[in-house]
């Protein structure tokens, strides 16, 4: 075969470091595999276990089989539920039907649920900022009673909630928001309720924070940003927002190197490349072979912050 004589056309592509499995989502993988490898196959899985199709897809190959409710799963079977967290009803059942199961609810989602419920023992209304139907929300919420919790997704819906007891408030949040999206929300709610009650610490998690601020450094740089990321999970979608706040003529969720379009390329000299908590690390390296084979690519790390988080598995798997 002839090569093309044509020489290639130069890109700097800068890796934002962070990116990629968090210690939430690494934990839950690693239960969902060790559960295989002890009680065999098939082990259920109530919900994705985390957002990303090639890490469902990886553990359907192993032995998994993924369900929406628990009604689907059989009695004698182990099930794990997903690092997003599930509603008390969903345990409650799983004990009721006298199931195995392993709960792979992220620590830091868990944490969430703890004040949540924390709040509810001290008599305090509680919003919730975060968005309807995700399952982290729908867990959260559904820790608490019916009508418990207030859900708020905008600066308008916080201008707009009304509370019975305006100086009795308390705030919660999702993990995977947007940093400066929540900050908006969360002024608007002390503005209008000054003593409302915050968490102990920041309910975003830390990889969503890490990976949001290695972005902006990144975008800042680069023409074009792409996310690999699946598009149900809220984290990368945050990733692509914030790369086009951040100064990056044009950001793109993708879930592999098949989904680039190389037009999106056109006249850029700079290309940043991140991936969300859920996705693994093989994916950018594709992503990287994909542009080699167009461009006379050169790789930078731009490195933000160093994370050493790590989660313990549960005890039945640990040993």
């Amino acid at each position: 075969m002839l090569q093309d004589p044509r020489p290639r056309r130069p890109l700097k592509v800068l890796l934002a470091t962070p990116r990629g499995f968090c210690a939430g989502v690494d934990r839950a993988i690693q239960i969902v595999e060790r559960a295989i490898e002890k009680y065999g196959a098939p082990v259920y899985v109530r919900h994705e276990i985390v957002h990303n199709r090639h890490v469902v897809d990886r553990l359907k190959a192993l032995g998994a089989v993924f369900v929406e409710e628990l009604s689907e799963c059989p009695t004698d079977r182990p099930v794990v539920f997903s690092a997003h967290g599930v509603p008390k009803s969903v345990p409650a059942e799983a004990k009721g039907r006298q199931m195995l199961y392993l709960d792979a609810t992220c620590p830091l989602v868990s944490k969430v649920h703890v004040e949540a419920q924390r709040h509810f023992d001290s008599g305090r209304e509680i919003v919730l900022i975060g968005h309807a139907g995700h399952p982290e929300v729908v867990g959260t919420m559904g820790q608490l009673p019916d009508g418990a919790v207030a859900l708020i997704e905008t600066v308008e819906d916080a201008r707009a909630y009304t509370p019975k007891n305006a100086a009795n408030v308390a705030f919660a949040t999702q993990t995977t928001l947007s940093v400066d999206d929540t900050a908006e929300i969360v002024a608007a709610l002390k503005e209008r309720f000054p003593e409302i009650s915050a968490p102990h610490k920041e309910d975003i998690c830390y990889a969503t924070t890490n990976r949001q601020d290695a972005v902006k450094a990144v975008a800042s740089q680069a023409e074009v940003l792409l996310v690999l990321g699946s598009a149900n999970s809220s984290n990368s979608v945050r990733l692509v927002e914030v790369a086009r706040r951040s100064g990056a003529r044009a950001a793109h969720l993708i879930d592999d190197a098949a989904g680039l379009d190389l037009a999106w390329l056109d006249g850029a000299s700079t290309v940043g490349i991140t991936a969300g908590a859920s996705a693994p690390e093989d994916l950018v390296q594709g992503l990287i072979d994909r542009l080699g084979e167009a461009f006379d690519v050169t790789v930078e790390d731009v490195d933000t912050v160093l994370e050493t988080v790590s989660f313990k598995l549960p005890r039945l798997l640990s040993a």
